[in-house]
Parts: C-alpha cells; structure tokens; sequence
C-alpha cells in the first residue's frame, strides 16, 4: 500500500496530466473506477478554465472566447495551480496565450491581458492610511537612501508595448469611438484600484522604474539610482515628493544593515 503523501501526488498526476499508471491498482469497487476518476478529471479542468475566462473577461472581448478557451484548456494541463487560492492563479496566461497561438492573434494582445491582470488584482486591494512628508524627516538623510519603502497594495505596474490602456478603457465602460486606433507605443501605466475602483495612469520612464522598483523591494536608494541610470536628468526631489502627495506611500522604515 502507498504511503499517503505518494498516493495524494498519483492523484495529482492523474488529475492534472492524465497519467493513472501508479494509481490505477488502488482504484476499487464499483464496476469502472476509471470511469469514475475521468469525471474529476475533467471536472478540475473544467472548473480552471472556466476560472481562467472569468479573470480575462475583456481578452475574451477582445479576441474570442474560443481562441482564450483553447489556451486555457492547454495552459491548465501544463500549469498546474502552486497556491491554494484560486485569485492567484493565471499570472502567467497573458504570455501563454500569445505563445499558443504562435502569431494567430495580434502581439498587443499580451500587453492588454496582462493589464486586465494588473486591474483585476489592484480593485480587490484595501488602501491602507498613507504615510505624511514628515515620516521622511524623521527617518534623517543620513539613513534615507538605505530606508525599505512600502507602497499602496493596490498598486499594479505595467510596461506595455502599445497604448492598451486606451482599448481597456473602452471596455470598461468609455465612450466607444467609431473608429479606433491602437498605437503602437511604449506605455508605461501604473494601476492604483481598491475595493471595486481603479485608476490607469500614464507614467515617463524613469518615474515608473522608480516606482515599479519600489514595489518590488529595492529600497529608497536603490530604486533613485535605477531611475537615474533610466534618466539622468530624473527629478530626485520632485518624484520623492509626488509619492507622497498621491497618497502611494505606506510606511517608510529605517535602513537596516544589509540595505545599505
């Protein structure tokens, strides 16, 4: 007999891949077990895609909901779920579903799917009260370059490839030209949403290192200098300061020793 943690992995294998091999001697009673196994087989892949068309509702829009169905069907089977809660799951379709149809669909399709990600995840956030100017004086200059900095988590980051901040706005809800063109530019946008509400904006280069650094850890210091190595001429000051005057700024601590 198996040991447990065994049988539960030859059940994960048969449910994400199919592979019953190692499983199929402990499959008892009744007069078809497999039979009885292949319905949770495709009630897992049923219920993942159909998670997957609910979080990219405006790609469906956009392309299809066959096009996104086919990738999803294959993007389950190849990318099992690593957390146990479902919001977390289909981080990394926007690419695959580009991938999968290998040039059937346009190229912004991946920069506006990973947008509607970015959305989905910042309107479900909490803003938290949001630190003052003064919290810089009292961390000192001294320690300020090597200060951690916490930012709103409803702030989402996204450096895409065409205007698709534009196309997301039609549909969600803008007025609908009747005609559009999606220009094909850089656009740096920065997604601020909580409790249902979101807000695009449109960042310069340097400013959305700095914050997309920021977010991702790098402390004060480190995320100035990825900025500035973007742009030399990058306001220092004034960034710092907009930070805070937009209410983005959490909690700003002090330096530790490794930061440094």
């Amino acid at each position: 007999m198996p040991s447990l943690a065994d049988l539960q992995a030859d059940v994960r294998r048969a449910l994400t891949s199919g592979d019953v091999t190692s499983l199929a001697s402990v499959l008892v009673g009744g007069g078809s077990p497999l039979q009885r196994l292949a319905v949770h087989q495709r009630h897992y892949e049923a219920s993942l895609v159909a998670a997957l068309l609910e979080k990219f509702p405006a790609t469906v829009w956009l392309i299809g909901s066959d096009a996104v169905a086919r990738a999803a069907r294959m993007f389950v089977r190849m990318h099992p779920p690593l957390h146990p809660c479902i919001a977390e799951y289909g981080s990394d379709f926007p690419a695959f579903l580009v991938a999968c149809h290998a040039g059937a669909i346009p190229p912004y399709v991946q920069s506006f799917a990973e947008l509607e990600w970015a959305v989905a995840q910042a309107s479900i956030a909490i803003t938290e009260p949001p630190a003052a100017w003064p919290d810089v004086v009292a961390v000192g200059a001294e320690a300020l370059p090597g200060a951690p900095m916490r930012l709103q988590p409803g702030l989402r980051f996204v450096d895409a490839k065409h205007a698709v901040d534009e196309l997301l706005k039609v549909y969600l809800g803008g007025p609908e030209p009747d005609q559009f063109a999606l220009i094909d530019e850089d656009a740096w946008i920065q997604v601020r949403g909580a409790r249902g509400d979101v807000d695009l904006a449109r960042l310069d280069a340097p400013t959305f290192t700095f914050r997309t650094a920021l977010l991702g850890g790098r402390t004060l210091g480190r995320a100035l200098e990825e900025a500035l190595e973007r742009d030399a001429g990058f306001d220092v000051a004034a960034a710092l300061r907009a930070l805070f005057a937009d209410g983005l700024v959490v909690s700003l601590g002090r330096c530790t020793r490794g930061d440094m």
